[in-house]
């Protein structure tokens, strides 16, 4: 009788990337991050190279890999673990040498795809499509010595994305997944010593683990980071932990450090201070298996972000020795500091209040994705600490081991971040943490991450958080994850946003929350926790707005703990347009469909990870030494030291004054020495005079004494600027002119033209029809300065955090791109002084009623023209805040500008602090900020006045004049000078796109307002104060819009 065939499957059984009981199998137990020695004297004498230790017993097998690519898993060579090296090449499918680190969709293999939230695969946890999973299949050959015999070989990955399996000569070791959590795999019976050895990865683009992994980042797959084989001896240290402990009076320390040792063995501590000296050493002779070591350290130096004391500890065994920086520091809340809250305990490290001036950085290098070269990252942290930043938190990961040494060396806090974030369940059907959050089927795999990030980082005294991931709502598992780090950490605090009564956390935490909003909840009474701000001041594009704001809140109350912008840096990717133009790409730039566009693109950096000027403004913001605009008495200035450990003593500075036309040279300040810190101090200017210009202003710089490990002596860290007296009026332009050199109007019978002649051989026409001044002429010239007519305007292209906030949609819906001034009337008459021109018009747009009446006169007195214009909104419909307000125009030949105000940099009436009133001059130019999504930019404010020059002229080296426009002591003027229209800037989406578009004259904008930038792509719109409301009557009896600017 014939058996029943019982059919086939396919696969045979559930792979291990859509197995949720599968996370790791055959890897180690998670450790602390060190490398091993033969020798103490090795581990003390090994050098650093690339942030790695010469001499350990470690092998690097990064560098040029093989590589094929499949669709699938299950597609493909899916036996090349069998291949010997020679016969790799026989294959179907040829081999390609490939990077690693790296990301294989860097590296020319699918693509890299961008989301915010969304999962970019059909979400069925925890399941990830058969089909649609690509695989990477990598090979490297490495030989193992004779002489590693005996030791215990760990073959490493750093990180790799999402899962892989890894074989050894054909034999399989094991399978991990957790992207940027550490693997680490015995393979010591599976290796030929002497010989040549065969490595066989193959990684799985997604894995169940992915639903918890959708970060706000580029979706890339491969092995990111390093892979070691580390050669532990027979008789070795497995692991160690090390806890600081200080006295009551934060004084003397004891060194409590918990050693795993795999047998028995005489142990050796010893602890160097930063000059090398042995300040204590203990022996424990007959160790065995865990042991706790505990010496006392007297008058110990303690570690901060300020002031960042490193001590060296060796352990030592025969023949095995490890080594570890070491700060002493101590995480506490500490109660009975704040008056409105007894009971409240404050954020202290080392007994002291800290408030983190931070940034979150996630891992981006625009031509190797989540693959940073070592260099790029020291680059990234020295350019937080030469702008002011003093904390990261690692968005949404543990990153790069050697971040956090770099961080302990530097002095950088850390909120160290599991990696998990499983947002895409919000846009799901049900509570969006049922599917996992709350879901004990996913209790180990949250567990795993907590796990693997305290075993990693423990040692580190940069961390004085740990964080249970990021938006992935509140559920069971993070109070899992919370319980176990307290059961093996009790000396750091627990962070997480979702938890926002908070229930599991130690701290409450927020994002994006109003100035409003933080202003009740920091100072609410009967507070219990400490605040912090885990996400603010978005920073994308052009922006953020009102960034000092939120810093005076911190410091206004104990309970803030600070915060940390969004975010360090955009996530360009370097690409190419098909005719060969390089630019940075965004999400769908790369076909990736589902994306989230240039929302990736939200950094205080550019993707080439240089400062933007947000950047910039966010330093100024958060200056350890903030000065006090106002004068004390006839010399002194009153200043408050905003570090939280250190004097100010430990900087030079200097004062100077700046007025319109120069500066006055000044003199160095003497710094006090013993200011407290969050205190402040008087002091004195030697040698300021008593009587300046008008338009005068103080200005002082404070900078570094001597080099630090971070920036050069000399390196300015804070500047401060008081307005002395105020600048002049206009009217004192509006000088008399003798009567002979009064212009003249002619009309000619049947023209819209009026044409005003000066007696110095200045001209002028004014076009009746459209109501504006159309044309411009220099004594000895014909050629009309005027490329483009001088006309009203009310229009900006948008920012990001208008596109994505409110304000885009309420002028597009208003018609604001698209309002122009159209002429009711317009009279003149030749007055005693000149031509006056009376133009009356209507700001509007097509379909809609809402208007701007507005009256403007022209007056043409000698070699200039003054205008003043009266405006008021009218219409049901008007909307309730305009872009601009101001003049426009286009100038023919104008190659840089000059003027006194604020710079040398762009800013806004939100966005200013960090630019300085004085004397400035650049190229056009220079001038444009080239965002990587073309937006608005490059306006300048509190301007006084502003020069548009033109070559230079015959027979000097001064450019000629092509316009001046004097603002007088109107606060608030700006200007804008560009080679590109709003309309371009708004069409442009893409920097190439833009420049196909620019134009050989200038555009220029004379502003008497302009609407603040905000932070409204993620977070609050402009704050009120520094909206351009069109309902805005702070005088009842004027009207809404008068102001006056003179031309020459």
């Amino acid at each position: 009788m014939a058996m029943e065939d019982k059919g086939k499957q396919f696969p045979a059984s559930t792979p291990d990337w859509n197995n949720l009981k599968v996370i790791h199998r055959n890897t180690l137990a998670p450790r602390s991050y060190f490398f091993v020695f033969g020798s103490e004297e090795d581990a003390l004498a090994s050098e650093v190279k690339d942030g790695y230790p010469t001499r350990a017993k470690a092998e690097l097998l990064s560098g040029r890999w093989l590589f094929q690519h499949s669709p699938s898993p299950l597609d493909g060579n899916t036996e090349f673990y069998k291949q010997e090296f020679e016969a790799l090449q026989d294959g179907v499918v040829p081999w390609t040498p490939i990077q690693v680190p790296g990301m294989w969709q860097m590296q020319g293999f699918g693509r890299p795809q961008y989301t915010n939230i969304d999962f970019p695969f059909p979400a069925d946890p925890p399941n990830v499509p058969i089909d649609d999973n690509e695989c990477g299949r990598y090979v490297r050959r490495f030989f193992v010595d004779k002489e590693d015999k005996g030791h215990q070989l760990r073959l490493r990955f750093e990180g790799v994305d999402s899962a892989f399996t890894v074989w050894v000569n054909d034999r399989e070791v094991g399978y991990s997944q957790g992207s940027r959590n550490p693997s680490e795999f015995d393979i010591t019976k599976h290796v030929e010593f002497g010989a040549n050895n065969m490595l066989y990865v193959e990684v799985y683009q997604r894995c169940d683990g992915s639903y918890i992994e959708d970060q706000d980042q580029w979706w890339l797959s491969g092995i990111f980071r390093d892979v070691w084989i580390h050669k532990f001896p027979e008789k070795r240290i497995e692991d160690f932990h090390v806890h600081t402990l200080l006295d009551d009076n934060y004084q003397n320390a004891k060194l409590r450090v918990e050693v795993k040792l795999n047998g028995t063995a005489d142990l050796q501590l010893r602890l160097l201070d930063a000059d090398g000296k042995e300040v204590a050493n203990k022996t424990e002779a007959g160790a065995k298996d865990s042991v706790h070591l505990t010496v006392p350290v007297k008058g110990a130096h303690k570690w901060s972000a300020e002031h960042p004391y490193l001590y060296t500890l060796t352990l030592a065994i025969e023949g095995c020795a490890v080594t570890q920086k070491v700060g002493f520091r101590q995480v506490d809340l500490i109660r009975n500091l704040d008056p409105n809250s007894p009971e409240g305990g404050v954020f202290c490290v080392n007994g002291r209040p800290v408030k983190f001036r931070g940034t979150n950085r996630h891992e981006h290098h625009p031509d190797s994705g989540r693959a940073v070269p070592y260099e790029f990252l020291k680059h990234d942290l020295l350019l937080m600490k030469q702008h002011n930043i003093n904390a990261i938190r690692t968005s949404h990961y543990p990153n790069d081991p050697r971040m956090y040494d770099l961080a302990d060396e530097l002095g950088l806090w850390l909120i160290d971040e599991a990696d998990l974030e499983c947002h895409g369940f919000g846009n799901l059907e049900g509570p969006a943490e049922s599917w996992t959050s709350d879901n004990p089927d996913w209790k180990e795999a949250y567990l795993d991450r907590a796990r693997q990030m305290v075993a990693r980082d423990y040692n580190h005294p940069s961390i004085v958080l740990w964080s249970l991931g990021n938006e992935s709502f509140y559920g069971r598992n993070h109070k899992e994850m919370a319980a176990f780090i307290r059961s093996v950490d009790s000396s750091r605090l627990i962070h997480y946003e979702a938890d926002w009564r908070p229930e599991t956390a130690d701290v409450y935490s927020g994002m994006y929350l109003s100035h409003d909003f933080c202003n009740v909840m920091l100072h609410e009474h009967g507070w219990t926790k400490p605040a912090v701000l885990c996400e603010y001041v978005h920073a994308m594009g052009n922006g953020p707005g009102a960034i000092k704001e939120y810093i005076d809140l911190f410091y206004s109350t104990w309970r803030a703990m600070g915060g940390f912008v969004w975010e360090w840096a955009n996530h360009g990717l370097r690409t190419k347009t098909s005719e060969g133009v390089e630019f940075f790409g965004y999400g769908g730039d790369f076909g990736d469909d589902p994306n989230d566009e240039n929302f990736v693109m939200d950094g205080l950096c550019t993707s080439r990870h240089t400062p933007n000027p947000g950047l910039i403004e966010y330093a100024k913001a958060i200056e350890p030494v903030q000065t006090v605009p106002k004068l004390l008495g006839n010399n002194k200035v009153e200043v408050i030291n905003r570090y939280d450990f250190i004097g100010i003593d430990h900087l030079k500075a200097r004062w100077w004054i700046v007025h319109d036309g120069g500066e006055l040279g000044g003199r160095e300040i003497t710094i006090p020495s013993g200011v407290e810190p969050h205190k402040s101090a008087v002091l004195t200017l030697e040698g300021l005079p008593s009587s300046v210009w008008p338009g005068s202003y103080l200005n002082l710089e404070f900078a570094l004494s001597k080099d630090t490990n971070w920036a050069s002596a000399g390196h300015v860290v804070a500047t401060g600027q008081i307005e002395l007296v105020p600048p002049a009026s206009l009217q004192n332009w509006l000088v008399p002119r003798s009567l002979k050199l009064c212009p003249t109007v002619q009309t000619e019978r049947n023209s819209t033209l009026l044409q005003i002649v000066g007696t110095n051989g200045s001209g002028w026409k004014f076009d009746l029809t459209a109501g504006n001044l159309s044309a411009w002429t220099r004594p000895g010239s014909d050629m009309n300065l005027l490329s483009q007519p001088l006309v009203l305007d009310i229009y900006r292209a948008s920012t990001d955090n208008d596109l994505r906030g409110a304000f885009h949609w309420q002028w597009r819906n208003a018609r604001v791109h698209q309002a122009k001034a159209h002429i009711i009337k317009a009279t003149w008459k030749q007055a005693k002084s000149g031509v006056e021109i009376v133009v009356q018009s209507r700001i509007a747009p097509p379909v809609q009623h809402w208007s701007i009446e507005t009256t403007t006169t022209y007056r043409f007195a000698g070699d200039y023209v003054s205008i003043q214009v009266v405006g008021e909104p009218k219409g049901e419909r008007a909307p309730e805040t305009l872009p601009r307000f101001g003049l426009g125009a286009a100038l023919a030949d104008c190659e840089s500008v000059r003027w006194f105000g604020r710079g040398p940099g762009e800013s806004y009436r939100d966005m200013k602090e960090s630019q300085l009133v004085g004397t400035w001059h650049d190229t056009v130019d220079n001038l444009f900020i080239d965002y990587e999504f073309p937006q608005e930019n490059g306006l300048r404010t509190d301007v006084r006045w502003v020069e548009f020059l033109g070559p230079q002229a015959e027979g000097t080296d001064e450019p000629k004049r092509l316009l001046r426009a004097r603002f007088g002591d109107f606060t608030g003027a700006g200007f804008q000078a560009q080679h590109y229209s709003a309309k371009d800037l708004d069409a442009a989406r893409h920097p190439h796109e833009l420049y196909k578009m620019k134009r050989k004259d200038t555009v220029i904008h004379l502003d008497w307002e302009h609407n603040g930038l905000g932070t409204g792509s993620c977070g609050p719109n402009t704050l009120p104060q520094y909206q351009l409301q069109t309902g805005d009557k702070r005088n009842a009896d004027k009207p809404r819009f008068d102001f006056a600017v003179i031309l020459d």
